[in-house]
């Protein structure tokens, strides 16, 4: 189920799946998904082992079709409605994961638009995921997440290394423009992000680890 407004799973809904997975991270944890959409990852990780899992979004579509689409699949998973880590401000997990919205576009996204639509620089919903999850981490706990390269896959890096994790590009993928994409390539090619003609962008799965001491304190 995916009503208007929420984001189709896509290329990057199945790159963050497999990077999951070789990452041998789910089994037995704590999840939670941020930006679910249609809950596709949160569902992921449940048949993959988790012990608990919750899945976010701030569109009440998006927790509509979560909340629908595990009860079909007969998926025990908690789905809630707000801001990012808002829902879940007292808690840690041991696995966070995240397919925000990340396209390049102007500078207030609106309607169905803000499923994919990240600001002029793709990094609206990025920057606060990489600032703010590191305190949603258990020791030991991981982040993935997945996003465009040009987003600023560097970006990424520098500002999870300077919340104390340690971050690496886990996965790499080249995948053909979808509709949104093709409809801003000329946007993109004026402003020098992409070469003429160049219709396929390379996604990127972002992996941090909260490594800790024998104290408990974060260790960078």
């Amino acid at each position: 189920m995916r009503p208007p407004g929420v984001y189709t799973p896509q290329g990057d809904t199945s790159l963050l799946n497999e990077t999951v997975g070789r990452a041998a991270v789910v089994n037995g944890a704590r999840v939670l998904d941020v930006c679910t959409g249609t809950g596709a990852v949160a569902m992921a990780a449940a048949r993959g082992g988790a012990a608990h899992v919750t899945a976010i979004d701030i569109s009440s579509r998006a927790v509509l079709a979560a909340r629908v689409n595990a009860r079909v699949r007969g998926v025990r998973m908690r789905v809630l409605q707000g801001d990012l880590f808002m829902p879940v401000a007292n808690e840690v997990f041991d696995v966070i994961v995240a397919n925000p919205p990340y396209v390049i576009g102007g500078t207030d996204p609106r309607g169905r638009a803000r499923a994919w639509d990240a600001g002029p620089q793709g990094r609206m919903i990025l920057d606060r995921i990489c600032a703010e999850a590191p305190r949603y981490l258990a020791p030991g706990g991981t982040l993935l997440i997945v996003h465009s390269a040009f987003s600023g896959a560097g970006a990424s890096l520098k500002a999870l290394r300077r919340a104390g994790l340690r971050a690496v590009v886990a996965a790499r993928r080249a995948e053909p423009f979808g509709p949104v994409m093709r409809s801003r390539a000329a946007l993109l090619e004026q402003r020098k992000i992409i070469r003429p003609g160049q219709r396929f962008e390379e996604l990127v799965v972002i992996r941090a680890d909260r490594i800790a001491t024998r104290d408990g304190a974060l260790a960078g």
